[in-house]
Parts: C-alpha cells; structure tokens; sequence
C-alpha cells in the first residue's frame, strides 16, 4: 500500500502517552472478563441453549447429529457445525473430571464452555497484535516535535494495542455473547483471526496466507455464508487494486484455496449423506437474504449505537481525522472489515446480534487509531465521562440488589418483584464478597486518576473497560441467582417430565404445537425430551400464552382433547406449555 508522508500525520502525543501499559492489568481485565457469567448458572435461550443442545445431540444421537447440527432428533440446519464439535470434543474431555465435583449434567454445561476461553483468546490475541503491527507501521506513526520527545515506534504501536485489547473489552454488546455456547464467539474469534492475517500478509505473506485461510474456514464452520461471506469481501476488498501487491494478491489466492478445502472436509459429506438437512440449511441462507428494507435500516440505526458503545463515535472520528491518510493499511484495512458487514447486513432479512457483533472488531481498531488524534481537553473530558457513567451504574446495579433483599426503596423492590415473582432472595457470602472486590477495584481506578492524573493515552481505555467490566461482575456477582431463576427452563422441564411419566403410555409418541425452538432445546438438555414429527401422537405439547388461555384455549380441532398438565416458569408472564390428550374417536 502507498507509503504517506508520517510528518503530516494527526497524530500528536509525546513519549510520556505511551508509558507502558503493566502486563498484569491487562491479564487481570481479560481473566475478570471472561470468567464472569461464564458459569454458575444454567444456559439460557435461545442460541446459548441451542448450541448446547447440538453438543449433546453430536454425543447422544445416532446418525449424523455428530455432523449436521440436530437439537434432539430435529435437524437444526442454520450455522455450521464448528461449534458444536468443539463443544462435544471438550464435553468428552473434561465432564468426566468435573463429573468427580458436580452432577453429570452440570458437568456437561461446565465443560460446553471451555472452548469459550479459545474463542476469547483468539479475538484478543489477533485484535492486540494486529493493531500493534499497523501502529508500528511509517503511515501511523505521530507527527515528530520539534525539540524531539516524540515515542518510539515500538512503544507507540505497544499503547495503540493495548488501547484496541481494552476498547473490544469495553464494547458493550458482545459482552453477554462472548459467555453463551453460541457460534458468536467463534465467528468473533475468526474475524479477528481473518483481520490479523491480513496485517501479517503485509511482510510475512506466507504465513499470513495460510491463517487466513483457516480463518475464512472458521468462519464458514461456524455461521455458514452468512458469517463468512462478509468477512470474504473485506479481505478481497483489502487487496484490490492499488492496494497490496501483485506478490500478496497471488498469498491470497492460496488463502482462498485453503480455506476452500477446509470447507469441502465438511461440505461434501454432508451435501452427499444430509441432503434433507443441506435443503433446509440452504433454504435458510436464501431466506435470509432480501432487498433493503427501510424499517429494518432504521432498526439498525436504533440499535448498533448501543452495542457497539463506546467504540463507534471514536471509529467515525478515526476515519475522519486520517482521511487524507485513509488508503494507509491502518485505516483501510480496518475500514473494509467495518464496512462490509455493515453493507451485508441492509440486505438480510432480520440482522441482529450475530450480525452486529462482526462490527466490533474493526471499530475497537479504528477507535484506538483515534486516541492520538484527539486533544488533551477531549481526552480528559473522556475520562471524566467514563468514572460517572460507570459508577453510575454500578451505584444502580448495588442499589437494585439492596432493594431486592431488603425491600428499599419500595418502588424499586416492587418493579423487581413483579419480574421476579416467586423468587426467594438469599445471600450468597462468596458472590457479595467478589463483588465488594470489584467496587474496591473500581474506586482504587478512580482514585488513581484523580490523584496521578497519569499522562498516558491509554489511561481512557484503561476506565471505560474497567467500569464495563466492574458492572459486569456486580451483575453475575450479586443477580445471577435471580436472573437464574427468572430465565432457566430446568424446573419446568423437570415437571413436564414427571408428568410424561405418570401419563405416558408404552410407546406413545408427543408430537408439539407451537414449542419454540429454545424451550425444545432446554427440555432435551435437562431430561433428555424428544418429540415426534407424527401429527397424530395420543400426546401433545402446546406452547402457548397466557392471554390465549384466558381467551379460552379450545382442544385440537377434530379431535377432543383431556389437558393431562399445565406449567411454566416460576416467573415467566408470556409462556404456558399444556400437555393434552387426544381422544382415541
């Protein structure tokens, strides 16, 4: 890519805004992040309970659940299989050990999660050492003073990573996706991966060809077209012409053919053992695709400024501040990563979260780009916003728990209540102990600032991702229990399985109406339900509402019916399962 002339550049900051970062913060941040609500509780719906469920199918049914996603004995065909197999590889592995501690399925859910510690590991390592990479490059560089004190290439490029490490840390909308057995967290991973790989190609094409490729295969295997496909043309868009060279371009043809057979290892069984499966997992990329739509571009607009918070105000000034320097790799590359999934995303059918999480990457990188554009007023004005913000909400998370054990204030213990209804609050010591450490944590940050007042450029990022990450373990910490309660299918499960058994007769088969996906997932992970496709089973499970039971739930038509069971979840308002028999006339 063409060189720039760096004593242009916006970027101006001395030596003393890229003190180093110390290491053990930054570990401390990433532990803290991931280990939070990533266990002591149980899966929630819909894609964190799905995901497990494929797992367990890979492991407990026959035929090809181990290589087309079934949930049960129904196929599952949207996504790709990657997550599943890791979930079952580390499901195999591990349960056993945790097994020795915990019951069987508890042990299973532990160990399901694991591989969320490689997909996290492989975003942050690939989103920290390719914004070091392009903050070292001559067109990143800050503008050199005239008496000297500007910082060294490498320390500059070091604060630029560290700021990109801690902003995707701060980035509030795939904080609750990075916890959940999902394929979000690996299409994350293999973005990052795609966008390293892309970086490294610049002086190392080889080895930068051959992660590309597995990235780019990741992301198939894991969502499919439509987490690849976007991810594919921001990488051949970074190296169209005049961008890259003749050299690079010919790596990225063996990227693209690796990552093609790497594909093929799943897609050619499948299409020759699935072709029911391959049908519908083909009907659901066409279903997804459609022409723009205006209330679903306004729905974008509502919502990607929230879950891409804070990053994205930064990622436009970025843009804007180097846009005479925006076919420098630092910018372009970034910018192609940000822009395609965005364009993508006007022609589906239903964006959401998975697809907005591709946009998180790319912003972190181009937001930290903007730190060293802005003056000192901003940053300062910056840090300021992120120690009220946050402990703002810390104050609220530790004030809604104070009404929820102790019934003040009472507006407040009354809104909780009603979302709660049924809940008895208890004290867990070593949850109330782990979050006192984290708002101790927290005022200690705050308290440095206000008496260090420490020059360096990273001291914004270092509060915006601490205060996210203090308000997200005050949230696991002291509410997971009532969140727990409020969200998990396993009494209610539990109880439609007792029933099954005092009613079931031998061999007779439950057909479903209405049951969502999620709830059929849960009911098999928790006692192992699975329901027939026979329109005419003695048995059915209705899911339905409590306004249509209000309304008068009238019995199957053709057929009279005698309700057998009634149930939901303690605290659910908008769900109710019946489990009728049909009459044999």
């Amino acid at each position: 890519m063409a060189a720039t002339n760096n004593r242009s550049t916006p970027a101006r900051l001395t030596s003393s805004a890229t003190a180093k970062l110390p290491r053990a913060l930054l570990l401390v941040f990433g532990l803290v992040y991931i280990f939070a609500g990533l266990y002591f509780r149980d899966p929630w719906k819909t894609d964190d309970i799905v995901g497990l469920a494929t797992m367990m199918s890979a492991l407990n049914e026959p035929g090809l659940a181990a290589w087309l996603p079934q949930v049960g004995n129904q196929a599952h065909a949207q996504d790709g299989p990657l997550v599943m197999w890791m979930g079952a590889l580390f499901i195999t592995l591990f349960s056993p050990f945790f097994a020795l501690f915990t019951t069987p399925l508890d042990a299973i859910i532990i160990s399901s999660r694991l591989p969320n510690l490689v997909w996290f590991g492989l975003m942050t390592g690939s989103v920290w050492y390719a914004t070091y990479l392009l903050g070292r490059r001559p067109e990143a560089q800050p503008l050199p003073l005239p008496f000297g004190g500007e910082p060294p290439v490498k320390d500059y490029g070091r604060m630029i990573a560290d700021a990109g490490l801690l902003l995707i840390l701060a980035t509030a909308g795939i904080m609750w996706r990075m916890h959940e057995s999902s394929e979000v967290p690996a299409l994350i991973a293999f973005q990052a991966l795609a966008f390293y790989s892309i970086v490294r190609m610049l002086d190392r094409p080889m080895s930068g060809a051959i992660s590309l490729g597995i990235a780019l295969a990741g992301a198939f295997l894991a969502r499919g077209m439509i987490g690849a496909l976007p991810v594919m043309l921001a990488v051949l868009c970074a190296f169209i012409p005049p961008f890259g060279t003749l050299h690079q371009r010919r790596w990225l043809v063996l990227a693209m053919a690796l990552a093609a057979a790497l594909s093929a290892i799943w897609l050619l069984p499948a299409l020759h053992f699935g072709p029911y499966w391959m049908q519908n997992w083909w009907l659901w990329h066409t279903d997804s695709l459609t022409w723009p739509q205006y209330k679903e571009l306004l729905t974008l607009m509502r919502d990607l400024p929230w879950f891409l918070w804070p990053t994205w105000p930064f990622a436009i000034l970025a843009v804007w501040q180097w846009r005479s320097w925006i076919k420098s790799p630092h910018i372009w590359l970034a910018l192609m990563f940000a822009l395609w999934p965005l364009v993508f995303m006007m022609f589906l059918a239903d964006p959401f979260e998975p697809e907005y999480a591709l946009l998180a990457v790319p912003s972190a990188v181009l937001a930290a780009f903007a730190l060293p554009t802005l003056r000192r007023g901003a940053v300062n004005a910056l840090d300021w916003f992120a120690v009220m913000c946050f402990s703002l909400t810390a104050v609220t998370v530790w004030l809604g728990w104070i009404a929820l054990q102790a019934g003040w204030p009472a507006q407040i213990a009354n809104n909780i209540a009603r979302q709660t209804h049924g809940y008895e609050a208890v004290i867990s010591w070593p949850a109330l102990l782990v979050a006192m450490l984290g708002t101790a944590t927290w005022i200690a940050l705050v308290r440095w600032r206000l008496q260090h007042r420490p020059a360096a450029l990273w001291r914004g990022t270092v509060l915006s991702a601490g205060g996210i990450i203090t308000t997200w373990l005050l949230l696991v910490a002291l509410w997971m229990p009532a969140l727990d309660y409020v969200r998990s299918y396993r009494s209610v499960s539990a109880d439609l399985a007792n029933a099954l058994h005092s009613t079931r007769q031998q061999n007779e088969c439950v057909s479903t109406i209405g049951l969502g996906l999620g709830q059929r997932a849960a009911f098999y992970i928790y006692d192992n339900l699975t329901f027939s496709h026979d329109s005419g089973c003695p048995l059915v499970l209705v899911q339905t509402s409590p306004q249509a039971l209000n309304e008068g739930y009238v019995a199957l038509p053709g057929r009279a019916t005698r309700q057998l069971w009634a149930g939901n979840r303690p605290a659910e308002r908008k769900e109710n399962f019946l489990l009728l028999r049909r009459s044999s006339q």
